[in-house]
């Protein structure tokens, strides 16, 4: 039996883009030869497809893509993701389903059982869990088909009270083949290697996993589809972050390659999640750069924009947001526009007029002296001899963020914003000012990782100047300002982050490690309390297992480590 595995990049809602991406796909596959076509997860709608899912319409038109698509499968076979109707009064309205479409029609349906609610999933919201357990059969073969989290249940500490393949298994499968939207974070392909082989060598069957790929708004899918055999070794593994078909041949219980692809060997490498030494290591920034210029792509993309603006500082972060912009869109399609105060120095403005002219693309240069002077007058019979503090640096940073937003409006492009995790986590920025924009683009990326991927960006030749990665780190709001007046050093802060909210320890096990037990508690007092600025931000793109947004949901009020 030979079997197609199709990783494509979906639309939230776009029909009829996403169906034609499919019957593209079938015809190839049948040209091919194939039997039968796989596709991932809910392919036909989109994942996550969220409150649309309430929407009556839109199920109808998932309906009539999966018979348009099931009207080609003649001479061929396919499974596509789609969601279904209950037919049961009881329980939610709908179910997550894997559609077993031959000979021009549904030929049969699984539903998917174990329904994540944790972190960015929501599926019990939408979704009845499957009770009922059958095997599909086709060519004289039985496939277990299972959708995502239905393989995620193996581990020494199972998060349900069963997994359906304890209940496939007894009806004596001959193949595995699992479905998935299963998003990227930098140590994600190790873990999904990892669950992925213990199913094969728990079951003694081998497995077949398609994947997504592409963004959906902070979401990043970074494909990997692969083919295990039985013992849970890898056979080969797909294309990442590129939409890819493959071939394979299923006979008996072993899996054989169309000769010209490569197989990979060897297994996982199991990692040391307790540690944040390893987070900004080459092949994990790798994966980090190549997912964020996916992001962006698709963002615009998908969203119906191609143009970008953004501040430019002169510091390392808005220059990292800048080279993976103009990767990612096109230089001609990104403007940066440096607003250089009285505090700004004249390096910063050197430094960044340097990489613009490496990357090729327009700037503008918006002083804002006057426009804050200004500002500073207007308030004095209220402000009357107050001393310059926090207020007048805030100031700074909103005129910035009007002036980028002014330029947004009026020439149709998107801000990017350019602030980083470790800012983020700390309150270090201004609401309204450099925390506005429309795509956070290295939210989601430490800072020690933000220099990391400026090494990787220079990797064949200089695109961010040397000056810009070297010299101390300031938001330029006042005379000799630097990051560190108001911040630990960012190697011990991105360490101490990366312990409480990536691995959830407490202040107790973190000062355990060897950490001054007063900084750990002001640090982990920052994250809490500045709450209420990440409510108010832009969607990052999430390259982490635990990303700020609909990933970590934590009171804006509540009390804890105060």
């Amino acid at each position: 039996m030979k079997i197609a595995l199709a990783q494509l990049n979906y639309h939230i809602g776009n029909f009829e883009s996403n169906t034609k991406k499919i019957l593209q796909a079938v015809k190839e596959a049948k040209v091919q030869h194939a039997d039968l076509v796989v596709f991932s997860e809910l392919a036909i709608c989109g994942y996550p497809a969220r409150d649309f899912l309430e929407f009556e319409e839109f199920i109808e038109h998932c309906d009539e893509a999966i018979r348009l698509i099931a009207a080609e499968c003649i001479g061929i076979a396919a499974i596509v993701g789609a969601p279904s109707v209950n037919p049961k009064l009881e329980g939610k309205n709908l179910f997550n389903s894997a559609y077993f479409l031959e000979n021009g029609i549904v030929k049969a349906k699984v539903n998917k059982t174990l329904l994540p609610t944790y972190d960015v999933f929501d599926e019990y919201r939408y979704f009845e869990p499957n009770t009922e357990f059958k095997l599909i059969e086709f060519k004289g073969k039985k496939i277990a088909l299972t959708i995502c989290e239905d393989l995620w249940n193996v581990d020494e500490d199972p998060l349900y009270v069963k997994a359906p393949m304890d209940e496939l298994i007894h009806q004596k499968p001959d193949l595995m083949i699992n479905i998935a939207a299963s998003p990227f974070d930098f140590r994600h392909r190790e873990d999904r290697l990892k669950v992925l082989g213990n199913n094969c060598e728990k079951y003694n069957l081998p497995l077949i996993y398609v994947n997504h790929i592409g963004a959906q708004t902070e979401l990043i899918f970074d494909g990997g589809s692969m083919v295990m055999n039985a013992s849970g070794r890898l056979v080969e593994e797909m294309k990442y972050f590129e939409e890819d078909l493959s071939y394979v041949e299923f006979n008996s219980d072993f899996i054989t390659l169309e000769s010209g692809k490569t197989v990979i060997q060897g297994a996982w490498q199991n990692e040391d999640n307790n540690s944040v030494i390893d987070v900004a290591e080459h092949e994990t920034i790798e994966r980090i750069y190549n997912a964020l210029v996916l992001g962006i792509k698709d963002y615009f993309i998908k969203s119906g924009f191609n143009k970008a603006t953004l501040g430019m500082s002169g510091g390392i972060d808005s220059a990292v947001v800048l080279a993976l912009a103009a990767e990612a869109l096109g230089k001609d399609n990104v403007l940066p526009v440096l607003m250089p105060s009285q505090y700004s120095t004249d390096h910063s403005i050197d430094d960044s007029i340097d990489m613009v002219n490496r990357i090729g693309c327009k700037h503008e240069i918006i002083p804002i002296k006057n426009i804050f002077e200004t500002f500073e007058s207007t308030l004095k019979p209220q402000f009357k001899d107050l001393p310059f503090n926090l207020t007048e640096e805030n100031m700074q940073a909103r005129i910035r963020g009007v002036l980028l937003m002014a330029m947004s409006n009026k020439f149709g492009y998107i801000l990017l914003n350019t602030s980083n995790k470790s800012e983020n986590a700390v309150g270090y920025g201004t609401l309204y000012g450099d925390m506005c924009g429309g795509l956070s683009v290295i939210g989601d990326v430490y800072k020690m990782q933000v220099y990391a991927l400026a090494r990787h960006i220079n990797r064949n030749g200089v695109i961010i100047p040397e000056n810009i990665i070297t010299k101390a780190p300031s938001a330029e709001l006042r005379p000799d300002q630097k990051d560190s007046d108001s911040l630990p050093e960012y190697d011990v802060l991105d360490k101490v982050l990366y312990q409480y909210i990536e691995l959830r320890k407490s202040s107790k096990e973190i000062i355990g490690q060897g950490y001054d037990e007063a900084l750990v508690k002001r640090i982990l007092r920052l994250v809490n309390i500045n709450e209420y600025k990440r409510h108010q931000t832009p969607p990052i793109l999430r390259v982490s297992s635990k990303a700020f947004g609909v990933g970590r949901r934590m009171p804006i009020v509540g009390k804890y480590i105060f």
